[in-house]
């Protein structure tokens, strides 16, 4: 059964626990832990703090649906450091940002965290040299996810190295591994010119975790609320449906920072609304 979780990245003008709690209050049945600051960067978080939070996450009786490792604005910003800095050392901050999320993640009991897809490509650097970094990484990373029980999830985003479906299978064609699989976010397929529900039937084995967000018909990437763009939602949930997902679909709307319980409140409305809530 699917069920919808949202993401605490709206909610950065606030702590972890109050996003909790006003997740939970909404209705949400699963929470995204955004694995950065403000909330919980894995640098910064030792044993207290993931116990505090853990702590968190059961009082206010949400279940982790994800933890988003993806931006790291700690140190960088949303995409910084990649997967593919041309130094090895700055490379090196993203590798060991992923174990730790992997183990943060072990801790919240999470099932999954989710990462950049390689990154952009730098300047002077291959396509293919690109690929070859990004799954030497990948490599160094997979012995922790295993060690914890933690999925790897790797998510195509617009202008990076991987965003669309034949790259991603294309990495996947490359490497295997019971705990490396795919965040499928349904904005970034249509971004990017591809129809989701078509992106999905390619990648169905590969999906773990799906973002839901809306986007303008220009095609832009940028998240917008649920109805406010292009997308047909409600028909792409009930295709996923169909098609045999039943994991969780996290709403994810970071660019709302300014008013997240009013973006986390509306974006209930529409699934209610669109009879999406069981």
């Amino acid at each position: 059964m699917i069920r919808f979780a949202f993401s605490t990245n709206a909610f950065t003008s606030v702590s972890l626990e109050e996003a909790l709690a006003a997740i939970a209050e909404i209705g949400y049945d699963g929470v995204e832990v955004m694995l950065d600051a403000p909330h919980l960067f894995p640098a910064d978080a030792g044993p207290d703090r993931i116990d505090t939070a853990r702590l968190a996450i059961e009082q206010a009786g949400l279940t982790v649906s994800n933890c988003n490792a993806f931006p790291m604005s700690a140190v960088g910003d949303t995409w910084h450091p990649s997967w593919l800095e041309p130094d090895e050392d700055v490379r090196r901050q993203r590798i060991e940002h992923t174990k730790d999320a992997l183990r943060i993640a072990r801790d919240l009991g999470a099932a999954n965290i989710s990462t950049e897809p390689g990154g952009h490509i730098p300047g002077g650097m291959s396509r293919q040299a690109a690929m070859d970094t990004f799954l030497q990484g990948i490599e160094t990373v997979l012995p922790v996810a295993e060690q914890t029980g933690v999925d790897l999830l790797v998510e195509p985003e617009p202008d990076l190295l991987i965003e669309r479906t034949d790259q991603y299978l294309e990495f996947a064609g490359r490497i295997t591994h019971q705990r490396l699989g795919l965040n499928f976010d349904i904005g970034h397929f249509y971004c990017v010119g591809e129809d989701p529900v078509d992106a999905f039937d390619s990648l169905a084995a590969h999906a773990r975790h799906v973002h839901l967000e809306d986007i303008a018909p220009t095609r832009e990437h940028r998240h917008l609320l649920p109805g406010e763009g292009s997308i047909d939602l409600p028909g792409i949930v009930r295709a996923l449906g169909n098609r045999g997902y039943d994991g969780w679909i996290t709403v994810e709307l970071y660019p709302y920072q300014d008013a997240p319980r009013e973006t986390a409140e509306a974006a209930m409305s529409y699934l209610k609304t669109h009879g999406l809530l069981d």
